[in-house]
């Protein structure tokens, strides 16, 4: 099959491919992914510079801005176009990677949505990446099963499942497998294009449509990217404009100064935003990393009612319901405590608590990690929601100012924290390298997002020598301290005799490069993807 594809595209693909996954990979998708990368890679590189170019204006010290240029947009009295039926309702969005048992269980789990990951929570490698593509049009033709045989446990979908969603990777990541033109690929517009081409036709039999979240946004011409890939697909496709529908996530700091304009650019396609709570977190910091003495404290310190969290929820809720789409809330990451009842119970009662202030904020639905919370979070929504959505609340008793976004949250920094972020983030980066995105990590789901703010805030914790709170100094000393503890502890954890088995002296070494380099690397996932 490669000499066939080799000879009728302009596709190649990496040394190390063996399994070319005929029935995804066919020439007519590869024309079509040929088609996508011709007319728009060169536009997202261009994006990519201008994320360089915006970088270098804050680290003069600046921050960002309403944009000047945009301002007949935010005052204007336009409206996004109508959401489509299923998607009004989306109360409690779980979500996860797109192995097959994910993708079963989840669309099983009783939420209203599920948003099958192709970014964070899957680490992507060639056999996740295709075979996720495979496991999504089993599940859209309803075929999809699979059967344990080592727990002789069965599992294929009910009658009635949750609406699917899909976040394709970012614009920042490529697909290092398929070489165009001598050029590695996109992963966003492989992930968005293979599941176009396949889906599209068999959902809109089904009555509904391709419906995405799209990652990452940092600036409205982002937006105005996505749109345009999405009406060339439309059009490549043969269907309605409009068809594709999209909720972008709102997880960068520089998107939340621009919720109108980002809206704006996508109006035909967009139906919400959603509060990207974690990566927003990595977002805020990554952003202000070079500005003097701004230093974010413990990640545990940082909740949804620190103050500039708070702020870009509400603010959201406003400029969503303001043009006629739906808010989504954040992530609750916890995962349930077996064998401690009385530990379990607190993690419950956390979740219910933040699901409860999103209902009565305004938030149109919500995210959970674990089909064991969508229960919690859909009483709290049953309770205080009785209705589809919350669009009639307008929330314009608030007024978010430039200066509430980029509050620097107060806090500590201490030796428990340091302790927690390196050890988060090893072992974290070590399961990504063994093709798992999602790692359930001290009763935590925790994803690339969460491992994110774990090595940034070390690498601006040790580049500012922070005071800790018991008055030391973190400077390289105390750091090659605490690492080689930590790291020895994981090692006599793991065993010697067993740590060849493991990607942990790759994971360490990965880790320690990331937080001690004098340049700040945008994203783990980048010299990490070098390695599966």
């Amino acid at each position: 099959m490669e000499e066939t594809l080799l000879q009728q595209s302009k596709i190649q693909f990496a040394k190390e491919v063996k399994n070319y996954y005929p029935e995804i990979l066919n020439d007519e998708a590869f024309a079509f992914i040929t088609a996508l990368h011709e007319k728009f890679n060169a536009k997202r590189i261009a994006l990519l510079e201008r994320r360089k170019k915006q970088q270098d204006v804050f680290d003069t010290g600046k921050f960002p801005e309403f944009p000047r240029e945009t301002k007949a947009i935010r005052e204007g009295e336009w409206k996004a176009s109508a959401i489509p039926h299923d998607l009004q309702d989306r109360r409690v969005e779980i979500t996860g990677p797109v192995d097959r048992k994910m993708i079963i269980n989840a669309l099983n789990s009783g939420a209203k949505t599920f948003m099958a990951d192709l970014e964070d929570s899957n680490a992507p490698s060639w056999k996740n990446t295709i075979e996720g593509q495979q496991n999504l049009l089993d599940a859209n033709k309803k075929t999809i099963a699979l059967h344990d045989s080592k727990r002789n446990k069965s599992y294929e979908l009910n009658d009635e499942t949750a609406v699917l969603l899909v976040r394709p990777r970012g614009l920042h990541l490529n697909e290092r497998h398929i070489l165009i033109e001598g050029k590695e690929a996109s992963g966003s517009l492989v992930d968005f294009g293979l599941y176009v081409f396949h889906n599209t036709k068999i959902m809109l039999k089904n009555n509904t449509a391709p419906y995405f979240y799209l990652p990452k946004l940092e600036h409205y011409l982002e937006a105005r990217w996505w749109n345009e890939v999405f009406e060339f697909a439309q059009e490549y496709l043969k269907v309605a404009q409009g068809t594709f529908k999209a909720t972008v996530l709102v997880e960068t700091i520089t998107a939340s100064f621009q919720l109108d304009e980002i809206i704006y650019e996508l109006k035909e396609h967009i139906v919400g935003l959603n509060c990207g709570r974690w990566d927003y977190i990595f977002s805020f910091i990554k952003k202000f990393r070079n500005h003097s003495n701004f230093v974010v404290p413990n990640r545990d310190q940082v909740t949804m009612t620190t103050p500039f969290m708070d702020a870009y929820s509400k603010l959201v809720i406003q400029r969503c319901h303001k043009r006629g789409i739906l808010a989504i809330g954040g992530m609750a990451a916890q995962i349930p405590i077996k064998n401690n009842k009385h530990a379990n119970d607190l993690a419950l009662e956390k979740v219910r608590k933040d699901k409860e202030r999103e209902v009565k904020n305004g938030h149109d639905g919500t995210w959970v990690a674990h089909p064991a919370l969508v229960e919690v979070a859909m009483n709290e929504f049953n309770k205080y929601m009785p209705m589809e959505n919350q669009l009639h609340i307008s929330r314009n008793d608030i007024n978010i100012t430039e200066k509430d976004l980029v509050a620097l949250p107060t806090g500590t920094v201490t030796e428990s924290g340091i302790r927690k972020n390196i050890n988060v983030g090893i072992l974290y980066i070590e399961a990504w390298l063994r093709g798992y995105g999602a790692v359930a990590l001290y009763n935590l789901m925790e994803d690339a997002a969460t491992a994110e703010i774990s090595r940034t805030q070390v690498w601006q914790w040790l580049k500012n020598e922070v005071t800790l709170e018991d008055g030391r100094t973190f400077d390289n000393a105390l750091f090659q301290d605490i690492f080689d503890d930590e790291v020895e502890k994981i090692i006599t954890e793991v065993g010697e005799d067993s740590l060849p088995k493991t990607k942990f002296n790759l994971a360490i070494l990965l880790f320690k490069k990331l937080v001690t380099a004098n340049e700040f690397e945008e994203f783990l996932t980048l010299p990490a993807y070098l390695h599966i």
